[in-house]
């Protein structure tokens, strides 16, 4: 092979074994072993490639594209091998990790607004446009109206699945963002194998499914996945071509992204999880055995601070869907459940400092061998004792925890009226949170933000 980007391309299928599928068998293509750890790859190279055959493109240009996150690592990955400069216009609602990668290749990356719809200046795909005009020698590769997309998909990915499957597919499930990947597959597949169903797999909140299902336009809302479903339908996506729709929940998405790592081991992203939920439910609808396909778009490596934290998860509602009206709802991590970011009396400050670094805090609960809350420490704690030894602040991180804590605590009882914390919140304590005589975690303002923001 000349380089990485003969790599791109002839993906892996596997079959499921291990998850109950009903009467039919269910393979997924692993899209996660291209270079950039994605589907993606695929368009990127076709969109830069035709760019340059036509002239849109020339030596010393830019890439812009609007995207939530893959296509612009494909970009990325094939740009820079080629020598040009990518600019990337990505919604902020993007998993950290994406955009560090995008960052790590190269790619110059502009976070927009995720709460804007087209037409407005900061929704991404105009925000691209604005720079793409402005931008001199500048490409604009709108994957969402380019046909050298789909048509990576109508060449290839289809034809891969169709001689993987040794001719003898009765069903693909894939997702829509731009459509490339539904109208390349879904062209070639019409004429090649016209008994092949074309399923689509959407995150509730996307409008596409209840279109494809109604034939109507309903409002956009709003979703967690990354990647697919969208709040208009892109022209390079042809929905004629889908015969079922399946609308899925975040949490099930995200919870078949994990049930897909701990039964069958392949670590993949949160459109994925919302790909193989649909094909599940199509697989478990059916009274004859099929041969399903479906693909795993990305890495999960992508995403191990959203799909596999359980802090995020419980931060989103998922992992304590009953609500009580209390403090306890209020609480995301947990001490029992060994979320909650706890240090020893014993302990230093050097590793207070870590603690709060790695996890974003600023302040630590103080919880002895016995599991009993004794003390609190904050940011301002260790600050003190940095500025008390200026002159030796390796003596300030030796520090034994138990020597700087607060040990006057403000405790709140998990069952008592979440308007309870409003009074500690206004003379700015943290609240301790006590489940009888156990500690359940901490509640600060933060956290009853975010209560009630998937409350309402």
């Amino acid at each position: 092979m000349a380089s990485v980007l003969d790599l791109i391309g002839d993906t892996p299928l596997i079959e499921v074994t291990r998850i109950d599928r009903g009467p039919c068998r269910l393979f997924l293509k692993l899209e996660s072993a291209n270079p950039s750890g994605s589907l993606k790859d695929r368009p990127a190279r076709t969109m830069i490639e035709a760019a340059e055959a036509d002239g849109r493109l020339k030596p010393g240009g830019t890439i812009v594209e609007a995207t939530a996150g893959n296509t612009g690592l494909g970009l990325a990955l094939v740009g820079g091998r080629k020598g040009y400069r990518t600019l990337l216009v990505v919604p902020d609602k993007m998993a950290r990790e994406k955009v560090l990668h995008a960052k790590a290749m190269g790619a110059e990356v502009v976070i927009t607004r995720s709460d804007v719809g087209k037409g407005h200046p900061d929704y991404y795909q105009d925000l691209a446009e604005a720079i793409t005009r402005r931008t001199a020698g500048a490409f604009f590769a709108n994957q969402f109206a380019n046909p050298a997309n789909l048509r990576a998909h109508e060449t290839a990915t289809g034809p891969e699945i169709l001689r993987q499957m040794d001719g003898d597919v009765d069903a693909i499930v894939v997702g829509v963002g731009s459509g490339g990947t539904l109208t390349g597959i879904g062209r070639f597949m019409r004429r090649a194998s016209p008994k092949t169903a074309m399923v689509l797999a959407d995150p509730e909140g996307s409008v596409l499914a209840p279109y494809v299902e109604s034939g109507r336009m309903v409002q956009a809302g709003s979703w967690a996945v990354e990647g697919i479903g969208e709040d208009f339908v892109p022209p390079n996506a042809d929905l004629s071509l889908v015969s079922r729709a399946y609308a899925i929940p975040d949490a099930e998405s995200f919870a078949g992204a994990r049930e897909l790592l701990r039964a069958e081991g392949v670590l993949a992203g949160s459109s994925s999880g919302t790909l193989l939920a649909a094909a599940l439910h199509y697989c478990r609808a059916q009274a004859e055995p099929k041969r399903v396909v479906s693909l795993v778009c990305d890495s999960g490596a992508k995403y191990l601070s959203k799909v596999f934290n359980p802090i995020f998860l419980a931060q989103e509602g998922w992992s304590h869907p009953d609500r009580h009206g209390t403090v306890r709802d209020v609480v995301v991590s947990r001490y029992s459940e060994g979320t909650a970011v706890v240090v020893r009396p014993e302990d230093n400050l050097r590793t207070v400092f870590a603690r709060m670094r790695s996890s974003d805090v600023s302040q630590l609960p103080v919880v002895n061998a016995s599991g009993h809350v004794i003390g609190l420490v904050d940011e301002s704690d260790v600050l003190a004792a940095l500025l008390a030894e200026r002159e030796d602040p390796d003596r300030a991180f030796a520090r034994p925890v138990e020597e700087v804590m607060v040990r006057r605590l403000e405790t709140i009882s998990a069952d008592a009226p979440i308007a309870d914390l409003l009074p500690l919140f206004r003379k700015d304590y943290v609240a301790i949170v006590m489940d009888g005589d156990q500690f359940l975690g901490v509640a600060t303002r933060l956290d009853l933000i975010n209560y009630f923001r998937i409350a309402l």
